[in-house]
């Protein structure tokens, strides 16, 4: 059976159901799987736990799903950008457990090693760590930090093989390979799909054992979260 299909929509279809765990990746605005974004916002299912390091800004990424009301509870290490993210989550609207970004992705990888819980010094005497066990190793006090296995992942990747394997690029790389491993199912968008065999194993990130599903990114200009760019010199004449 293949695994792709014509449609973000089409591979959501079935898996989408309010309520689920989601795992997204990216990092800003980078490596951000926006098509099945979109696809998350247009099924309409709320009460979605997001796993992701920030939750884009207003209007774009998913700041899409905060514009619905779809999201009931997000876990994530960065939310600055988002001016609505702030509004709900002052309002009571959102429910949020921040977890600092080493942290965050340990606890993404860990999911998809099958590992349920580590323990780490980040954090220790911190808001971070309250409730949560704590041991002492080596005279070292740590907090125990739980591995998160989403019921759906997605991730960006720049280039897949029918097969599932995906290679990414550049700093889009970011949270997405961690994502990839963490979900039950998971959903890669491929800006290119080539055939089976077309990517050296060597390049390989994810291995396609961990995508369930993949479908053919959109065309789209990418967003730039911040622009820090000089303005180009005006030529004087000599």
């Amino acid at each position: 059976m293949s695994k792709v299909l014509a449609s973000a929509a089409d591979a959501l279809g079935d898996v989408l159901h309010d309520g689920i765990v989601l795992a997204v990746g990216g990092f800003g605005l980078c490596g951000i799987p926006a098509d099945l974004i979109d696809a998350v916002r247009a099924s309409g299912v709320r009460d979605l736990t997001v796993v992701s390091n920030n939750m884009g800004v207003d209007g774009i990424g998913l700041g899409r799903l905060l514009e619905t009301g779809q999201v009931r509870t997000v876990i994530a290490s960065y939310v600055g950008e988002n001016r609505l993210f702030a509004e709900q989550l002052l309002a009571g609207e959102l429910e949020v457990e921040f977890s600092p970004q080493g942290t965050l992705a340990e606890r993404l990888r860990a999911g998809g090693a099958g590992i349920p819980a580590f323990y780490t010094k980040t954090g220790v005497g911190t808001l971070v760590a309250e409730g949560k066990p704590h041991a002492v190793f080596d005279g070292i006090r740590y907090v125990q930090e739980r591995g998160i296995v989403a019921d759906v992942a997605l991730v960006h990747a720049w280039r897949a093989d029918t097969e599932g394997n995906l290679v990414y690029r550049y700093t889009a790389r970011n949270f997405n390979p961690l994502v990839a491993t963490a979900g039950v199912v998971t959903i890669a968008e491929a800006e290119e799909i080539v055939p089976r065999g077309a990517i050296d194993p060597h390049d390989v990130v994810t291995p396609g054992v961990y995508v369930q599903r993949l479908v053919q990114a959109d065309a789209r200009t990418k967003p730039i979260e911040q622009r820090t760019v000089r303005e180009r010199p005006v030529a004087v004449p000599a």
